[in-house]
């Protein structure tokens, strides 16, 4: 990102010694200090792991694909189901250096290959409030 001219040395710098006090995310970082405009790291991200980044705004979500899936995959790992073939499945992540949401998405996937792109912090959280909201609708009431 450096070599890119999107942060300066310094601006890593504090990142990093930031990153060592609160253990986080050294991207979520970047994005909180503004440092980094998201649409430009998702760009580096993108380049860095070869995978595409895809907008979620408007998209329709055909929640019975995660009925196969922990809701667990979703609310606590943040890995979306976004689509399914009869070989594949497509799971949107906001980070792909989460070794446990990685681990967790491949198990659950199964014999299925499993195809990542990366989705912005903000499309995360609204597709994840859709979901409950989904969820909550289709419990059945146990009164």
């Amino acid at each position: 990102m450096i070599e890119d001219g999107l942060i300066t040395a310094e601006q890593l710098k504090a990142a990093l010694e930031e990153q060592t006090l609160t253990k986080e995310f050294l991207g979520k970082i970047l994005l909180k200090r503004k440092f980094i405009r998201e649409s430009a790291f998702l760009k580096a991200f993108s380049g860095q792991f070869g995978l595409p980044v895809v907008d979620l705004k408007h998209r329709y979500f055909d929640w019975k694909l995660a009925k196969d899936f922990s809701p667990s995959l979703i609310l606590d790992y943040h890995c979306l189901v976004i689509a399914r073939d009869e070989s594949t499945v497509t799971i949107a992540i906001t980070n792909p250096l989460d070794v446990w949401a990685m681990k967790k998405a491949e198990e659950e996937t199964g014999r299925l290959e499993l195809k990542l792109v990366l989705v912005s912090e903000e499309d995360m959280r609204e597709a994840i409030e859709s979901y409950r909201q989904y969820i909550q609708k289709n419990i059945p009431d146990l009164r």
